[in-house]
């Protein structure tokens, strides 16, 4: 079995499309706020895809950078000034922060209608109840069930086993595997008998962090994987699955570099869209209240 290539770039490319035309209609373009603290490299060059996108859609993008070493009170005061700036729809707090940041309580000043990373603790909690619905999704998880939705891959009844349990990735993605009627499994560093799970999964998402982690002989023939993995190695990037071994076995697998990095962005901006059409609703709303 040779597995087939869910392309994230070209899904994202149709998502782009569709954006745009919805960013074309608005009154006024919908703007991204990003906050970046300190000098890492991988957080610069995201930032950069981000504001370019950014640009590519039609939408404006606003960035703050502020030194390592700036203080909490600093932190916070650039995250109050955009949350009452109706010029910036969405705010992104790229993370991680500095180690001596409280990051939970920068977080918790981005207001729920602007956070589009999905991070707030009530969006996480929403997303985390039966019949409650979270502003916004983390993006990440969202690009990886955009991906599996697209390419027609069942969820309902189907068993999930997702590879992680970050903020970010593990933890929502469990989540929104279950609100789609998949039976989801967690696995992590001390799970117990990790072969046997994996070899029961229809579908695979793995996000762990370490190079070629997961290999085809750990996997039920047929399954579906999603890589979430990102991990620099002198032959260059590679995700958390040894796709080579694993690609013999699956019957989707998402390739690293092009798989879910372009969904992650895609929905960012596809939630910044959203902020921005629910600011402008609120707007009318109150202009007709006032008349």
């Amino acid at each position: 079995m040779s597995s087939q290539l869910i392309d994230g770039k070209a899904i994202a490319a149709s998502i782009k499309e569709e954006l745009k035309a919805q960013v074309a209609s608005l009154p006024s373009p919908p703007g991204l706020a990003t906050v970046l603290v300190g000098d890492d490299p991988a957080s610069h060059t995201y930032i950069r895809s981000k504001h370019r996108l950014c640009a590519d859609l039609g939408m404006q993008s606003l960035h703050h950078q502020l030194p390592a070493d700036a203080t909490q009170e600093e932190v916070e005061a650039v995250v109050r000034q955009l949350a009452e700036d109706p010029g910036a729809h969405g705010i992104l707090i790229q993370l991680p922060l500095p180690a001596h940041l409280d990051e939970e309580r920068v977080l918790a000043l981005v207001p729920l209608e602007k956070d589009v990373d999905g991070f707030h603790p009530v969006n996480v909690g929403r997303l985390a109840m039966k019949g409650r619905r979270p502003e916004f999704v983390p993006c990440t998880p969202a690009g990886c069930m955009r991906l599996l939705e697209r390419s027609g891959v069942p969820l309902k009844g189907a068993r999930a086993v997702v590879v992680g349990r970050s903020n970010i990735v593990g933890l929502p993605m469990a989540l929104l595997l279950n609100h789609a009627d998949a039976t989801v499994t967690i696995v992590h560093s001390r799970t117990v008998g990790l072969d046997e799970i994996l070899g029961q999964a229809d579908i695979v998402v793995a996000a762990i962090g370490k190079a070629n982690f997961i290999r085809g002989e750990q996997l039920k023939p047929g399954c579906c994987v999603i890589d979430v993995g990102i991990n620099r190695t002198d032959s260059g990037l590679v995700g958390d699955v040894d796709f080579e071994t694993v690609r013999q076995v699956a019957a989707h697998v998402t390739p690293v570099p092009g798989g879910v990095g372009p969904m992650t962005l895609i929905m960012l901006m596809e939630n910044t869209l959203k902020a921005a059409q629910k600011s402008f609703q609120v707007r009318e709303l109150q202009a007709g209240g006032a008349g």
